[in-house]
C-alpha cells in the first residue's frame, strides 16, 4: 500500500534561547509514495522539522498533517534515528518487538531476513557490527509504519563503502513498499542516490533555497547523474547565503 500524503502549512517554530525564529511560515507537500531529501545546513531546522511529522515536536505554530490528520494524533512513522538506538539488552529481534508488541516474532524474524539479517535474530547488539545494528534500526521501523518512514541522516559516521551498501537496501525497500519517506541528510551524495525531490533549507528563519524533482527515478542514476544532482544541490546552498 502506497504512503500517506504529507502536508506542512505554514509551520514556525521559536526556541526561547535564539534570538530569530527557526522556521516560520513554512510550507511544502510530499506526495503520497515520494521520498523526499531535507538538505542544508546544521542547525537549520531539518531533525526539528522531522521530529515535527513524526508527532515528537507537537508544539509548533501551523499544520503538519498526514493524510489529513494532524502529525501528533495520527498513527506513529518509522524512525530511523542517526544512530541505531538498540537496547543492549535484547536480541535484534527484541528490539523490534519492544517498540511494537503486536508485532509477531514470525513478523519480525521476517523483517529481519528483509534487511539481509536472517540468522542474526537471537545476537545482542554488542554481537552485530555498526553495519547490522543499523540494519535492525532499519527493520525496527518498518515494524512500527512501513507505509511513513523518517529518515534522521541514517549513514552518519559510516564510512561511504558501508554507507553505499545501506544506500542499496534502503533503495530496495522502498522500490518495494512505496513509502513515503522523508531523509534528512547533509550530504547532497544521499539525497542523489535515494530521493525523488530534495528541499534545500537555508537562512534564519529556514525557507526553501531550492525545490528540485529529479527526473529520473531514483535507484536508476549513474554517478555521472548523481553527481550533477549533488552539484546542484550545493549551489543552491551557496546561492543562498550570498
Amino acid at each position: 500500500m502506497i504512503g500517506p500524503e504529507l502536508r506542512l502549512t505554514g509551520v514556525g517554530k521559536r526556541f526561547d534561547w535564539l534570538p530569530d525564529p527557526l522556521l516560520d511560515e513554512l510550507s511544502f507537500t510530499v506526495a503520497p509514495g515520494e521520498v523526499l531529501a531535507l538538505v542544508g545546513p546544521s542547525g537549520v531546522g531539518k531533525s526539528t522539522l522531522l521530529r515535527m511529522i513524526g508527532g515528537v515536536d507537537t508544539v509548533f505554530t501551523g499544520h503538519v498533517t498526514i493524510d489529513g490528520v494532524e502529525a501528533g494524533v495520527a498513527p506513529p512513522a518509522g524512525f530511523v534515528f542517526q544512530d541505531p538506538r538498540l537496547l543492549p539488552w535484547l536480541t535484534a529481534l527484541e528490539n523490534i518487538r519492544a517498540v511494537r508488541p503486536e508485532t509477531g516474532r514470525d513478523e519480525a524474524v521476517a523483517l529481519l531476513a528483509r534487511v539481509g539479517l536472517a540468522g542474526y535474530e537471537q545476537a545482542y547488539p554488542h554481537e552485530l557490527s555498526g553495519g547490522m545494528q543499523r540494519r535492525v534500526a532499519i527493520a525496527r521501523a518498518l515494524s512500527v509504519n512501513p507505509r511513513l518512514l523518517l529518515l534522521d541522516e541514517p549513514f552518519v559516521s559510516l564510512d561511504r563503502a558501508l554507507a553505499r551498501e545501506m544506500e542499496l537496501l534502503l533503495t530496495d525497500l522502498l522500490d518495494a513498499d512505496h513509502p513515503t519517506a522523508v531523509l534528512v541528510t547533509h550530504l547532497n551524495e544521499d539525497a542523489a542516490m535515494l530521493a525523488d525531490r530534495a528541499v534545500v533549507l537555508a537562512g534564519r528563519p529556514a525557507r526553501i533555497a531550492l525545490d528540485y524533482r529529479f527526473e529520473s527515478r531514483r535507484g536508476s542514476r549513474d554517478a555521472v547523474e548523481r553527481e550533477h544532482i549533488a552539484s546542484r544541490l550545493a549551489e543552491a546552498a551557496l546561492e543562498s547565503v550570498r
